[in-house]
């Protein structure tokens, strides 16, 4: 089977010069002790259950939390790939999903009708840090946040893959750290972040303590992560952004009032904040502050 390996491409740590092609039980030992020692939180534990050699990569097939799981691993077990794409069938998949589209998506969307309903609804909006239309959402999504402050349990959170190489790796330690470690200052971050896209002039505005910000990215960074990326593979998140509510993906416009009526859809009993009158343009797509007129609804798919 002819693979296009994409997604995050992660070296595995091997003895120096050592090249030596693995047989299937050593694959399926070597990816289950790779996932379990660097890619989910210690709580979390990945069983591998077999490795099956696909020409020049093991097909690993693994299970997390009950639900399974396909990743790849080269045959000397030097680079592990967390998905990959069928050439034979992804391009005509890809054109039937582009044909059904809708053409404008400039209204705001109907919730989801699996989202449930709760007195304090949990909203997770997993992005990746220079995904275009992941900072588009989150310039769409953090006025919603602002409105209904506590009344909501909202986070911004990564998905489990990286595509815009070590500055987006590197931008995200720094933003789970600031998230957790500083919370009261993350939205203002934030906000400068994704127009500026300049990190270190957006964390002297927001006033990021410097001492504590190099500290968790050395110490605390990667561990806060894993459960961001442990949280986006349970949730089958396969793009940037994908929002979260009540544990179930929904869907909205990019648009800040499309935001909150998604998620003022999923209380049980809807507060006053849910009345507020929010921007109804889409932001653009990327760093800028810019609207986006068409609307339009693409993301960084794995």
């Amino acid at each position: 089977m002819a693979l296009f390996l994409a997604g995050c491409s992660l070296n595995i740590p091997t003895a120096k010069n050592v090249k030596k092609n693995l047989k299937p039980e050593e694959a399926q030992a070597a990816a289950e002790k790779f996932i379990n020692e660097n890619l989910l939180p210690s709580n979390v534990k990945a069983t591998v259950k077999s490795a099956v050699l696909e020409g020049d990569v093991y097909n690993i097939s693994l299970n997390v939390g009950g639900k399974d799981y396909t990743s790849y691993m080269t045959r000397d077990g030097g680079k592990f790939f967390q998905s990959g794409i069928d050439t034979a069938t992804y391009a005509q998949e890809n054109a039937a999903n582009q044909a059904q589209a809708p053409a404008d998506d400039s209204q705001a969307q109907a919730p989801a009708e699996n989202v449930p309903k709760s007195d304090k609804p949990k909203v997770e909006l997993f992005v990746m840090t220079h995904c275009p239309y992941g900072l588009q959402a989150e310039k769409g999504i953090l006025p919603a946040f602002a409105a209904l402050g506590a009344k909501v349990d909202s986070s911004i959170k990564f998905v489990h893959y990286f595509m815009h190489g070590d500055k987006e790796e590197q931008e995200t330690y720094n933003q789970v750290c600031i998230r957790d470690q500083q919370t009261a200052k993350y939205s203002k971050y934030l906000e400068c972040f994704t127009v500026s896209g300049d990190g270190a002039a957006c964390q002297a505005s927001a006033g990021i303590d410097q001492a504590k910000l190099k500290s968790c990215v050395a110490s605390k960074s990667k561990e806060i992560y894993k459960a961001d990326s442990a949280a986006s593979q349970g949730y089958g998140v396969q793009g940037s952004p994908t929002l979260v509510i009540n544990g179930a993906q929904s869907s909205a416009g990019r648009d800040a009032a499309s935001y909150l009526a998604a998620i003022c859809a999923a209380f049980n009993n809807a507060p006053a904040e849910c009345s507020a009158q929010l921007s109804s343009a889409s932001p653009s797509a990327g760093f800028g502050a810019g609207t986006d007129a068409s609307g339009a609804a693409a993301g960084c798919a794995q």
